[in-house]
């Protein structure tokens, strides 16, 4: 039984290695849980955030890595139970010259513009705390977008907290100065997603997430990416209140 699963280029969570490797810690929790099931081949895509869905939903391979779990993207994708939840973190200049801590102090300035990646709910989080629209600045990938920041053509880049502070680990020049929840103080979930046909597959890894997520094994394979405790108990706790229900 061979697995296609698509990937993008955003550390810690999945990007290549430098022998060419799909790597991360979507990416090694995606084979552990495969290889459990019985997958004896993975075969790894490389694709941007924008061909995620359309490519599961085409048939271009079976499974994409975790985003993030909205309504408007499960009518498209089924997806698995949440294997994380983490806030937005935004990176910028070191000593945040502008004082950009959240989306609202970011609509506040006139001159502030924030980048994020094309297609990312971080896009209607800045527009409902009332960023401009011409304020908000799109790319293809995260690279581009932290080379933007770099160049001083954005002066702040939204994302994942946990992908920011890896970020922040490798550029000197940048750090992290947010992380923002939803208004009810809760963190949004990421899942893996398939084709809605494709059930056999979804129950399949489903089943092996809720043995798995938060055990010691789990737990430590992903603390080597920066992923902690709190990132994963949110979601290991809905998993629990939901086998109560």
């Amino acid at each position: 039984m061979k697995v296609r699963i698509a990937y993008i280029e955003e550390p810690p969570f999945y990007w290549t290695g430098q022998d060419q490797a799909a790597t991360g810690a979507d990416i090694e929790l995606a084979e552990v849980v495969l290889r459990a099931i019985g997958v004896s081949a993975i075969e790894h895509h490389l694709t941007s955030f924008g061909e995620l869905l359309p490519g599961v939903q085409e048939g271009r391979w079976d499974m994409n890595v975790p985003i993030f779990v909205t309504p408007e993207r499960a009518k498209q994708v089924a997806f698995s139970e949440p294997v994380w939840a983490i806030g937005d973190g935004f990176l910028v200049p070191r000593g945040n010259p502008k004082a950009l801590a959240g989306y609202k102090a970011v609509a506040s300035r006139g001159d502030a513009r924030l980048g994020t990646v094309v297609g990312t709910v971080q896009i209607d989080s800045a527009r409902s705390a009332g960023v401009a629209e011409d304020r908000i600045v799109t790319f293809k990938d995260q690279p581009a977008a932290v080379a933007a920041l770099l160049a001083g053509k954005i002066d702040a880049y939204v994302s994942t907290t946990v992908g920011n502070r890896a970020l922040a680990a490798i550029h000197e020049d940048l750090e992290v100065v947010a992380s923002e929840g939803s208004a009810g103080g809760r963190f949004p979930v990421g899942a893996f997603s398939f084709n809605k046909q494709n059930q056999q597959l979804v129950q399949a890894v489903n089943r092996q997430l809720r043995t798995y997520l938060g055990t010691a094994d789990h737990r430590a394979r992903m603390a080597k990416y920066g992923i902690e405790a709190a990132e994963i108990d949110a979601v290991v706790a809905g998993e629990r209140r939901g086998d109560e229900a």
